[in-house]
C-alpha cells in the first residue's frame, strides 16, 4: 500500500468492507508508519502569515486547529465514510454528540419531528424534552408501522429519527418504506445505526439521508473509548453540519479516533463472531424464558424484514424473565461470567436492566408502552465461547428457580 492509497477513491472503490476496515482512509507520513500516525496537537503551524490568511479563507488547503482538523481524525472520518458508502463523515466525541449533531445543524423553531417511540434514552429524550426547548414540535410512532410515519406527517415535518434495530425492544424498522414516504415528502431521515454498523447494515442504500453513530459500540467494539460519526452527503457536511459542529465544539479527541481506527480494523471479524455466538446463546434461552426478542430467530416478529435489510442479526438481544424487577435483578446478580454493564457492542458479554439503567430517565408510561418493562434485560453477546455463555446462565436461571 503506498502512503496516500487509502484515500485515492479510485483504489478504494475496489475494496471490500473486510479491507475498508483495515486499510480505509489510511494516509502515511514521510516516515512511512505500518499504523496510522497519532497527532496529539491542538493546533498548526505556518510558514507565512499570509498561509494562515489562506487557510482561514478557505483558499489554502492545510489544518488549522484540531477542532475543525485532525490528520488522525480525519482518516478516521474517511475510513467510517468508506465503510457506510457515504460521501462524507464527521467524527463527534460521543454517540449523543453525534445524535445531537445531527439533528439540531438541520432544525429551527417551528419546525416538526417524528420520532421512532423506541429509542435509546437519551434520543428519546432529545426528542421528548431537548427540542420542545427550542420551539421543535415532536411527535413519536411506532417504527415498525408504516402508515404511522404518512400519518403522523405535517406541513412543517422536516425530519424523521429512528433507530433499527431498537434499542432495547430490538424493534426493526422498515427503512426503505420509511425513507420513501419521507424523501416523497421532502423530509429528511436520520438513522441511528448503531447497533447493526455499516458492517451489517447500509441505511443509506434503503434511501436514508444521514447515518449517525455511537462509535463506543461495535465500532471500538473492546470498551475503551467514547466516540460518535455523523455520515451524509458531502454538501450536508460540509455545508450544514459543520458550521454547528466548529462552533459548538463536540470535537472527538485524536487518541479517541486512533483507538477507534484499531478497532474498526476487527469490526467485520468480531460482528460476524458475536452475531454466531448471539444466536446461539438467543436459542437456549428462548427455550428456557418468557420471551426473547432477537432479530435472527424466526419467532421475532420482524425477522424477515431483518434477514432483508441486515447481513445478521448482530450481537444485541433482549429477553422478558418474567416476574418483574426483583426477578430481573435476581437473574443480574447469579451471573459469574457475564458482566452487568450497561454498554453494548464490547468484545465482552454484558447485559443491564434497561428500565433502571439506560431508560431510567424515560417517563414510565413510555417505557411501558414500547415494552421495557421491569422483567426485561438486555444482553450483549460478547466473543467468549458461547459454551461458556450458555453455562453462566444456565446456573444464573437456576440460581432463581427457572
Amino acid at each position: 500500500m503506498k502512503r496516500k492509497s487509502g484515500q485515492d477513491p479510485e483504489i478504494t472503490k475496489n475494496w471490500k468492507p473486510a479491507t475498508l476496515g483495515v486499510r480505509g482512509g489510511t494516509a502515511r507520513t514521510e516516515y512511512g508508519e505500518t499504523s496510522e500516525a497519532l497527532f496529539l496537537t491542538s493546533g498548526y503551524c505556518y510558514d507565512r502569515a499570509e498561509d494562515a490568511a489562506a487557510r482561514f479563507a478557505g483558499e489554502q488547503q492545510g489544518m488549522t486547529y484540531s477542532r475543525l482538523q485532525n490528520p488522525t481524525v480525519e482518516m478516521l472520518e474517511k475510513r467510517i465514510a468508506l465503510l457506510e458508502g457515504a460521501e462524507a463523515c464527521r467524527a463527534a466525541a460521543s454517540g449523543m454528540a453525534a445524535m445531537t449533531a445531527a439533528l439540531l445543524c438541520q432544525l429551527s423553531a417551528g419546525d416538526h419531528v417524528v420520532g421512532g417511540k423506541a429509542l435509546f434514552g437519551s434520543c428519546r429524550w432529545l426528542v421528548d424534552t431537548l427540542l420542545p426547548k427550542f420551539g421543535i414540535e415532536t411527535t413519536t410512532v411506532d417504527a415498525t408501522d408504516n402508515a404511522a410515519w404518512e400519518a403522523a406527517i405535517r406541513p412543517n415535518t422536516r425530519l424523521f429519527f429512528f433507530e433499527t434495530p431498537a434499542n432495547p425492544t430490538m424493534d426493526v424498522a422498515d427503512l426503505q418504506g420509511i425513507c420513501d414516504i419521507a424523501r416523497a415528502h421532502g423530509i429528511v431521515t436520520v438513522v441511528d445505526n448503531a447497533f447493526a454498523t455499516p458492517a451489517l447494515q447500509r441505511p443509506m442504500e434503503f434511501g436514508a439521508d444521514v447515518v449517525a453513530y455511537s462509535a463506543t459500540k461495535m465500532m471500538d467494539g473492546q470498551g475503551r473509548v467514547l466516540a460518535g460519526a455523523i455520515c451524509g452527503t458531502e454538501d450536508f457536511i460540509l455545508n450544514t453540519l459543520l458550521p454547528f459542529h466548529r462552533n459548538t465544539g463536540p470535537t472527538l479527541s485524536p487518541f479517541n479516533a486512533w483507538v477507534v481506527l484499531k478497532g474498526l480494523e476487527t469490526l467485520d471479524l468480531r460482528i460476524r463472531k458475536q452475531s454466531e455466538n448471539a444466536l446461539k446463546v438467543a436459542r437456549f434461552l428462548e427455550a428456557r424464558l418468557p420471551k426473547v426478542l432477537y432479530p435472527g430467530l424466526e419467532s421475532h416478529p420482524q425477522h424477515a424484514l431483518a434477514m432483508r435489510q441486515m447481513e445478521l442479526a448482530g450481537p444485541i438481544f433482549s429477553l422478558y424473565v418474567g416476574g418483574g424487577r426483583k426477578e430481573a435483578h435476581g437473574l443480574l446478580n447469579a451471573l459469574q461470567l457475564v458482566d452487568i454493564s450497561n454498554n453494548i457492542g464490547d468484545s465482552r458479554s454484558l447485559m443491564t436492566h434497561p428500565a433502571s439503567t439506560t431508560h431510567y430517565g424515560m417517563a414510565e408510561e413510555a417505557r411501558l408502552e414500547v415494552g421495557i418493562t421491569e422483567d426485561m434485560l438486555r444482553l450483549n453477546v460478547g466473543l467468549e465461547d458461547p459454551e461458556d455463555v450458555i453455562a453462566d446462565f444456565d446456573q444464573a436461571l437456576r440460581a432463581i428457580g427457572r
